[in-house]
């Protein structure tokens, strides 16, 4: 497995992101996922602040009946790695986002004490030439699985694995600021009759899809 793919060059994060059906079966090894929580403080226009707090030495099954609060609390002296983060609105799979280090301590506090929660596990690795990170949601957004190519530059000409449903870069709705403040049970239905009616989309200005 490689490394949490969040840290970005010059501030700006270069993605594109897919919504999937489920978990690709090869990417639940032995590595234990990501286990993240985190609060949205901002989040209006597509401008955002988040507060996150991650850990790898705890492994939880993400069930529509998990409380991110509950699951902080209880296992608080697991997540020793936290961080602050602003982001701008997302044009084209581009972003504006600067992350910093914050004490892990200050960050369960201040999430314990505002913002909208969500929680999630983030499996990565990399397929064919490019580092890809899978979440899989918790609480009021399971059972959401978005998969993420993310690059130091423009995500063209990307080859699309077989578990990519449908497109969703650029949709605010699938953002975790839009799905901390309106989670993905809340329009779940909604979303699929739209993939039953329009068929699986892949965005053409990004160069050449090449499908898995």
């Amino acid at each position: 497995m490689v490394e949490d793919l969040g840290r970005n060059i010059g501030d700006f994060e270069y993605t594109r992101r897919f919504f999937c059906r489920a978990l690709p079966t090869q990417l639940d090894d032995s590595d234990s996922p990501t286990l993240i929580v985190q609060s949205y403080y901002v989040h209006q226009d597509n401008y955002a602040l988040r507060v996150r707090l991650k850990t790898k030495s705890v492994r939880i099954a993400m069930t529509p009946d998990l409380d991110p609060l509950a699951v902080l609390e209880k296992y608080r002296d697991e997540f020793r790695i936290g961080s602050v983060t602003v982001k701008g609105p997302s044009v084209g799979g581009t972003r504006y986002e600067a992350s910093r280090d914050l004490d892990s301590r200050i960050a369960g506090e201040l999430i314990k004490r505002g913002g909208h929660v969500t929680i999630k596990n983030r499996f990565t690795d990399w397929i064919d030439e490019d580092g890809w990170n899978i979440d899989v949601f918790g609480g009021t957004n399971a059972p959401l699985i978005i998969a993420e190519a993310e690059r130091i530059g423009p995500v063209t000409n990307l080859v699309i694995p077989k578990f990519c449903t449908t497109e969703i870069t650029d949709q605010s709705r699938f953002s975790n600021e839009g799905l901390a403040a309106n989670p993905y049970s809340r329009w779940k239905s909604e979303f699929e009759d739209e993939l039953e009616a329009d068929g699986p989309q892949f965005l053409d200005y990004f160069g050449t899809n090449r499908m898995e």
